[in-house]
Protein backbone atom coordinates (compact mmCIF):
# COMPACT_ATOMS: atom_id res chain seq x y z
CA UNK A 1 0.00 0.00 0.00
CA UNK A 2 1.31 3.45 -1.34
CA UNK A 3 -0.80 5.56 1.36
CA UNK A 4 0.95 7.48 3.90
CA UNK A 5 -0.08 6.61 8.16
CA UNK A 6 -2.05 9.78 7.93
CA UNK A 7 -4.42 8.28 5.23
CA UNK A 8 -7.06 6.00 6.43
CA UNK A 9 -8.37 2.93 3.85
CA UNK A 10 -11.68 3.40 3.20
CA UNK A 11 -13.22 -0.25 4.65
CA UNK A 12 -16.82 -1.53 3.87
CA UNK A 13 -18.96 -3.65 6.87
CA UNK A 14 -18.11 -6.59 4.39
CA UNK A 15 -14.41 -5.59 4.79
CA UNK A 16 -14.89 -5.51 8.30
CA UNK A 17 -16.27 -8.86 8.59
CA UNK A 18 -13.02 -10.56 6.46
CA UNK A 19 -10.69 -8.51 8.53
CA UNK A 20 -12.65 -9.93 12.10
CA UNK A 21 -12.53 -13.41 10.36
CA UNK A 22 -8.62 -13.04 9.11
CA UNK A 23 -8.07 -12.14 13.01
CA UNK A 24 -10.41 -14.82 14.53
CA UNK A 25 -10.57 -17.67 12.14
CA UNK A 26 -12.45 -19.46 14.97
CA UNK A 27 -15.62 -17.52 14.76
CA UNK A 28 -18.25 -17.90 12.67
CA UNK A 29 -18.63 -15.26 9.74
CA UNK A 30 -20.03 -12.23 11.23
CA UNK A 31 -20.07 -13.00 14.57
CA UNK A 32 -18.36 -10.20 16.84
CA UNK A 33 -15.45 -10.59 19.23
CA UNK A 34 -15.74 -9.05 22.43
CA UNK A 35 -12.54 -7.61 24.67
CA UNK A 36 -13.38 -10.22 27.15
CA UNK A 37 -13.45 -12.84 25.16
CA UNK A 38 -9.85 -12.63 23.74
CA UNK A 39 -8.62 -15.87 25.23
CA UNK A 40 -5.78 -17.93 24.03
CA UNK A 41 -4.92 -21.67 25.42
CA UNK A 42 -2.20 -20.55 27.78
CA UNK A 43 -1.92 -20.71 31.72
CA UNK A 44 0.10 -17.09 30.93
CA UNK A 45 -1.80 -14.69 33.02
CA UNK A 46 1.45 -12.42 33.70
CA UNK A 47 1.30 -8.55 33.73
CA UNK A 48 2.88 -8.30 30.33
CA UNK A 49 1.16 -11.11 28.30
CA UNK A 50 -2.18 -9.05 29.81
CA UNK A 51 -0.95 -5.48 28.29
CA UNK A 52 -0.10 -7.48 25.35
CA UNK A 53 -4.13 -8.66 24.71
CA UNK A 54 -5.07 -5.00 25.94
CA UNK A 55 -3.06 -3.64 22.84
CA UNK A 56 -3.94 -6.55 20.18
CA UNK A 57 -8.07 -5.86 20.95
CA UNK A 58 -6.68 -1.90 19.99
CA UNK A 59 -4.88 -3.07 17.00
CA UNK A 60 -7.68 -5.41 15.83
CA UNK A 61 -10.09 -2.15 16.20
CA UNK A 62 -7.59 0.56 14.31
CA UNK A 63 -7.31 -2.69 11.46
CA UNK A 64 -10.88 -2.78 11.39
CA UNK A 65 -11.37 0.86 11.62
CA UNK A 66 -8.69 0.96 8.24
CA UNK A 67 -5.78 2.54 9.81
CA UNK A 68 -3.18 -0.53 9.18
CA UNK A 69 -0.42 1.75 10.30
CA UNK A 70 -1.98 2.56 13.66
CA UNK A 71 -2.51 -1.56 13.69
CA UNK A 72 0.92 -2.31 13.08
CA UNK A 73 2.36 0.23 15.05
CA UNK A 74 0.31 -1.02 18.12
CA UNK A 75 0.91 -5.19 17.58
CA UNK A 76 4.30 -4.22 17.16
CA UNK A 77 4.21 -2.61 20.65
CA UNK A 78 2.66 -5.77 21.67
CA UNK A 79 4.86 -8.07 20.33
CA UNK A 80 7.85 -5.65 22.90
CA UNK A 81 5.70 -6.02 25.45
CA UNK A 82 5.58 -9.92 25.57
CA UNK A 83 8.15 -11.70 22.90
CA UNK A 84 7.11 -14.70 23.96
CA UNK A 85 3.23 -14.31 23.20
CA UNK A 86 2.38 -16.25 19.74
CA UNK A 87 -0.91 -14.08 19.03
CA UNK A 88 0.87 -11.02 18.63
CA UNK A 89 2.87 -12.39 16.29
CA UNK A 90 0.01 -13.58 14.57
CA UNK A 91 -1.41 -10.10 14.26
CA UNK A 92 1.48 -8.37 13.52
CA UNK A 93 2.24 -10.74 10.61
CA UNK A 94 -2.11 -10.20 9.58
CA UNK A 95 -0.87 -6.22 9.31
CA UNK A 96 2.18 -6.87 7.47
CA UNK A 97 0.41 -9.01 5.07
CA UNK A 98 -2.37 -6.20 4.49
CA UNK A 99 0.49 -3.60 4.07
CA UNK A 100 2.70 -5.61 1.75
CA UNK A 101 5.47 -6.92 3.30
CA UNK A 102 4.87 -10.83 3.05
CA UNK A 103 8.55 -11.49 3.96
CA UNK A 104 7.68 -9.90 7.62
CA UNK A 105 4.81 -11.69 7.82
CA UNK A 106 6.20 -14.92 7.00
CA UNK A 107 8.78 -14.32 9.52
CA UNK A 108 6.18 -13.66 12.31
CA UNK A 109 4.31 -16.66 11.15
CA UNK A 110 6.92 -18.80 11.78
CA UNK A 111 7.82 -17.23 14.83
CA UNK A 112 4.10 -17.40 16.39
CA UNK A 113 4.57 -21.29 14.95
CA UNK A 114 7.01 -21.39 17.23
CA UNK A 115 6.32 -20.46 20.07
CA UNK A 116 2.40 -22.27 20.34
CA UNK A 117 4.61 -25.30 19.14
CA UNK A 118 2.66 -25.69 16.21
CA UNK A 119 -0.68 -26.23 19.05
CA UNK A 120 -4.18 -23.92 20.01
CA UNK A 121 -5.62 -21.05 18.96
CA UNK A 122 -2.03 -19.39 17.98
CA UNK A 123 -1.03 -22.21 15.69
CA UNK A 124 -4.31 -22.38 13.72
CA UNK A 125 -4.07 -18.50 13.07
CA UNK A 126 -0.69 -18.67 12.01
CA UNK A 127 -1.57 -21.91 9.78
CA UNK A 128 -4.32 -20.50 7.94
CA UNK A 129 -2.76 -16.81 7.70
CA UNK A 130 0.75 -19.01 6.09
CA UNK A 131 -1.65 -21.21 3.68
CA UNK A 132 -3.19 -17.39 2.50
CA UNK A 133 0.29 -16.39 1.54
CA UNK A 134 1.38 -19.98 0.16
CA UNK A 135 -1.94 -19.70 -1.94
CA UNK A 136 -1.58 -16.35 -3.54
CA UNK A 137 1.71 -16.93 -4.32
CA UNK A 138 1.32 -20.24 -6.38
CA UNK A 139 2.27 -23.12 -3.62
CA UNK A 140 -1.11 -24.97 -3.19
CA UNK A 141 0.76 -27.95 -2.00
CA UNK A 142 2.20 -25.73 0.88
CA UNK A 143 -1.51 -23.97 1.18
CA UNK A 144 -3.18 -27.23 1.08
CA UNK A 145 -0.62 -28.71 3.95
CA UNK A 146 -0.83 -25.22 6.07
CA UNK A 147 -4.91 -25.60 5.66
CA UNK A 148 -4.78 -28.62 6.78
CA UNK A 149 -3.16 -28.22 10.18
CA UNK A 150 -5.55 -25.19 10.63
CA UNK A 151 -8.54 -27.20 10.07
CA UNK A 152 -7.59 -29.96 12.25
CA UNK A 153 -7.34 -27.69 14.85
CA UNK A 154 -10.66 -26.58 14.39
CA UNK A 155 -10.30 -23.60 11.59
CA UNK A 156 -13.74 -23.60 9.89
CA UNK A 157 -12.57 -20.93 7.37
CA UNK A 158 -9.38 -23.59 6.98
CA UNK A 159 -12.07 -26.24 6.09
CA UNK A 160 -13.65 -24.23 3.02
CA UNK A 161 -10.36 -23.29 1.73
CA UNK A 162 -9.84 -26.98 1.47
CA UNK A 163 -12.45 -27.90 0.38
CA UNK A 164 -12.19 -24.82 -2.60
CA UNK A 165 -8.73 -26.49 -3.68
CA UNK A 166 -10.13 -29.60 -3.89
CA UNK A 167 -9.72 -30.68 -7.74
CA UNK A 168 -12.89 -32.43 -8.40
CA UNK A 169 -14.81 -29.79 -6.34
CA UNK A 170 -13.42 -26.98 -8.48
CA UNK A 171 -14.48 -28.91 -12.02
CA UNK A 172 -18.32 -29.29 -9.90
CA UNK A 173 -18.08 -25.71 -9.71
CA UNK A 174 -16.80 -24.61 -13.39
CA UNK A 175 -19.52 -26.98 -15.02
CA UNK A 176 -22.29 -25.73 -12.37
CA UNK A 177 -21.03 -22.38 -13.94
CA UNK A 178 -21.45 -22.88 -17.38
CA UNK A 179 -24.82 -24.68 -17.36
CA UNK A 180 -26.07 -21.67 -15.04
CA UNK A 181 -24.79 -19.12 -17.43
CA UNK A 182 -26.63 -21.40 -20.44
CA UNK A 183 -30.17 -20.73 -18.51
CA UNK A 184 -29.25 -17.48 -18.16
CA UNK A 185 -28.42 -16.62 -21.78
CA UNK A 186 -31.56 -19.20 -22.91
CA UNK A 187 -29.05 -21.56 -24.45
CA UNK A 188 -30.23 -24.61 -22.69
CA UNK A 189 -33.46 -26.25 -24.70
CA UNK A 190 -35.40 -28.91 -22.93
CA UNK A 191 -35.03 -32.56 -24.41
Amino acid sequence: MAASSAESVKITDHDKQILKQIFNPGLPYGDDIEEDELKEESCDDSEEVKKAKALEIQGVKAAEAGDVDAALAIFTEAVNVAPNWPSAYNNRAQALRLKGDIEGAKADLEKALELSSEKGTPACQAFTQRGLIRKKEGDDEGARHDFKRAADLGSGFAKQLLASMNPYAALCNQMLGEVMQKLRSGACEEQ
